[in-house]
This record gives C-alpha cells, structure tokens and sequence, in this order.
C-alpha cells in the first residue's frame, strides 16, 4: 500500500538563493502520527507549506493521498486539513459562518450536525454566533482547528497548533489528535513542547537547516540514542576522580559529592557491577544511587547541536 504522503528529493530555493529545503525524502504512512522536531528557521513550515500546496517546490516530487501536488493539485489539496501558526480569520464573520464557509470551499455538502459536534468538541458551540473580532486569542485559534476539520480531511497539519495557548485549548486538541487517529486520519504535527511529540507521536522526524536529519519510531529512537546516567551519591567528596576508575570515564557533579557514569541502555553490558567493585577497592564509599534516562529533548538537542558543529565547521 501506497504511503498517504510520499515526499522524493523536494528542495524549495527562495529568490536570493537561500535554500530553505535541502533534498527531503519521507514517507508518511496512512493513519500515523508523526512529530517534525526542528529549530525555528529549520524549514519545518516551508516542508507543510510545499505539501499543502502554499508553495511550490523548486525540484523534486511530493504526493498525497498519490496526487501529485502540482500537476494535481486539488485532488491533493482536498485531502489535506492544515492549522497554519499565523492567525488569519475574517474578523467580522461569525464562528459558525466562517467554518461552514470553509467546508464549502472544499465542495462538501452541507452538514450542520458534524461541524455543530465539532464545535462542541473544541467549546465553540456556546461562541457559534460571535464574530471573530470578539474572541481571545485561544478561542481564535480553536477556530483555525475547526476550520482545517470542517471538510473530514484525511491528513492533518498542525504547525505549531498550541503554541502560546492555554492549557484547556491544548488538552482538547490532543483529546480530538486522539479520535482522528481512531478514525484513520493521518496527523503531521510540528511543535516546539517536545514532551508532546514524546507522548502523542508514532514517529519522529527531525529537521534542521532544511535537511531531515532523521525519521524514526519513537520507542527505536529512544533505544538507539538514548543513554542511561548513574548518579552515584558518595559518603565522602572527592577531588578528582581515582585514576583506579579512569575507565569508566566518571564526571564528578556536586562538588565532588556525586560520580556520575553514562552507559548505553542497548548495550551487552553495562559495566555497573564492575564499577560498584573497583569502587570498593580504591575506597570510594558510596550513600546512594540514582538512575536517569535520556528524554527525547535531549536527543533532539544533541542531533541539532551535531549537525549544526558539522555545517560550521566546529
């Protein structure tokens, strides 16, 4: 089977000769969620906007739902569900007009019971007759969501849907992610709350100066990158680290009250019964131990960090 979203090659040059997307190959999967993790300037937005059909793509070839972008544009185009950063609403419009409006442009018939249970699902229902001047920011951006959903699209963008939102609007976002997902719909999220990536997603795709530095599921990306730290609590503080346990490579934190000893999770062995016994020997008491786990805020950071050393030349 097809993917929903095929992407080959796809690079975007803006007239002054940036590069705002380097070659990007992806595939997206029919009824997925995938997390797209970048900086700002990494061209997250550029690789929705070439999908969406909000640019072009100078080279390469993007699909959706197997309708090519360009040469098929609204057969592609009305697929797609997208809820852009930027609010941009006709202010002196209704709620309730500007979203029935929206699924009249796609050429949907009209349904007033699925976009009334929409609005109901995003607390709008009680605002369906207050124009968009009148509304705060969240309730703005609740119809930007309502607006990408109003003609059943089978992908969904969400660039950026919660940034700066409270926390009510980001709890029935995720609560809608959720039910979409149930229903098939594939979701391509970009956001800035990596916990949220961490949590919702099947995949995460990583992006930075306009190149996906990599595409992975996110239980195989944890395991791959992830790193164990064991914080070793001593009775008594050291002023270097024993040169009888310099193989272990051991950081001293705390003043000197605490060794610390990084080991890869994947590994055969870990070395930690070895090293609780060379302790030992060289007279190093320990009070208590304490284990962490990589979060994925610290990969994402360390792939950027890497990739940006390489591009400087550091």
């Amino acid at each position: 089977m097809a993917p929903m979203v095929e992407i080959r090659d796809a690079r975007k040059v803006y007239d002054g000769g940036f590069e705002a997307l380097k070659g990007v190959t992806l595939d997206i999967e029919d009824g997925e969620i995938l997390a797209l993790l970048g900086p700002n300037g990494a061209g997250k937005t550029t690789l929705i906007s070439c999908i969406c059909g909000i640019a072009l793509p100078s080279s390469g070839a993007i699909r959706v739902g197997g309708n090519d972008v360009v040469t098929e544009y609204r057969a592609a185009r009305d697929l797609i569900g997208l809820v852009p950063q930027e609010v941009n609403l006709e202010p002196f419009e209704t709620v309730w007009s500007t979203v029935r409006f929206t699924r009249g442009v796609f050429g949907k018939r009209r349904d007033d019971a699925l976009l009334e249970d929409l609005l109901k699902q995003l607390s709008l229902w009680d605002k369906r007759n207050a124009k968009i001047k009148e509304l705060s920011g969240g309730m703005k951006r609740r119809v930007l969501i309502a607006k990408a959903l109003s003609h059943e699209p089978k992908v969904l963008f969400l660039d950026e849907p919660t940034a700066g939102v409270d926390v009510e609007l980001r709890r029935d976002m995720w609560r809608i992610v959720d039910g979409l997902r149930a229903s098939g719909v594939t979701i391509i999220l970009t956001t800035h709350y990596i916990e949220e990536a961490e949590a919702i997603a099947d995949r995460i795709g990583v992006i930075s100066g306009g190149q996906l530095l990599l595409v992975e599921e996110k239980a195989a990306l944890m395991t791959r990158l992830g790193r164990k730290e064991l914080r070793i609590d001593l009775q008594e503080p050291l002023g270097a680290v024993p040169d009888a346990l310099a193989e272990f490579d051991l950081a001293l934190a705390d003043d000197g009250h605490t060794l610390v000893y990084s080991y890869d999770t994947g590994a055969e062995r870990t070395g930690i019964a070895r090293l609780m016994t060379e302790m030992n020997a060289a007279g190093v008491i320990l009070k208590d131990l304490r284990t962490s786990q990589n979060t994925l805020e610290d990969i994402f950071v360390n792939l950027v960090h890497d990739d940006s050393t390489e591009e400087t030349g550091a």
